[in-house]
């Protein structure tokens, strides 16, 4: 279980998120949705600890974190698939996968045979580097990688975004297995209302840095959430 609570941040002294709280239990999507500029994607890096949040309170399965840097969000459990990826490109893709090890303890540092289960063509470009794949395939390497931290929490930020559809279907398949896999929390930020609406089963939309809507789907209209997050 990710808890948040009343958590805000700020960029030098322009306040972004105000009072943000939230939860995300295992074995369930909870997908995070608003127009662009809402505080969705600093939300996230506020979760795993690329930008301090200013107050509020985190926690993994009940143990408060307390302003985390990167590396204590990822040691805590905390998995983050940026928005653009941010794979290295000269590195191979195994290479790639093996960056995840840092936050790990020596004797779990290896690749599960699950995650080329779960990403076949990882397995087959193993030796390619990061930038000569595709986008999609950059995406689902990036996923990967955070998957190898075995992670309790898993943060995904528009993981849908410049990717062909056969992809977006086959990424979308993987985060179902996760999920009913039960074993984590995922958060999912996505701008594709289609695919983040199939896939979850509790959602929080946000309008200018704020929560305005947090239930779960069985409770919340298609309509209702789309009222909530356009323009």
């Amino acid at each position: 279980m990710l808890q948040v609570s009343d958590l805000t941040l700020h960029y030098g002294q322009s306040q972004i998120l105000f009072g943000v709280s939230l939860e995300a239990p295992p074995g369930a999507v909870t997908a995070v949705m608003g127009t662009n500029g809402v505080g969705k994607t600093s939300l996230l890096k506020a979760l795993a600890g690329r930008h301090p949040y200013t107050a509020g309170e985190v926690a993994v399965d009940g143990t408060p974190l307390r302003h985390p840097t990167a590396y204590q969000a990822a040691r805590a459990g905390i998995a983050y698939v940026p928005q653009g990826r941010e794979i290295f490109p000269l590195l191979t893709v195994t290479e790639n996968l093996e960056t995840a090890f840092a936050c790990l303890p020596a004797g779990q540092r290896r690749v599960p045979d699950r995650i080329y289960e779960l990403f076949p063509v990882l397995k087959e470009m193993e030796h390619r580097r990061g930038g000569d794949l595709s986008g999609g395939q950059q995406q689902q390497l990036a996923i990967a990688r955070a998957l190898v931290t075995r992670p309790r929490v898993l943060l995904l930020d528009e993981p849908t975004e410049g990717i062909q559809p056969n992809i977006i279907q086959q990424i979308g398949r993987v985060i179902e297995t996760l999920r009913d896999e039960g074993e984590m929390a995922i958060v999912l930020v996505e701008q594709f209302f289609d695919f983040a609406y199939g896939l979850a089963d509790r959602f929080v939309a946000m309008s200018r840095g704020a929560v305005t809507l947090s239930d779960v789907k069985a409770r919340v209209t298609r309509d209702a959430l789309l009222a909530q997050v356009s323009i």
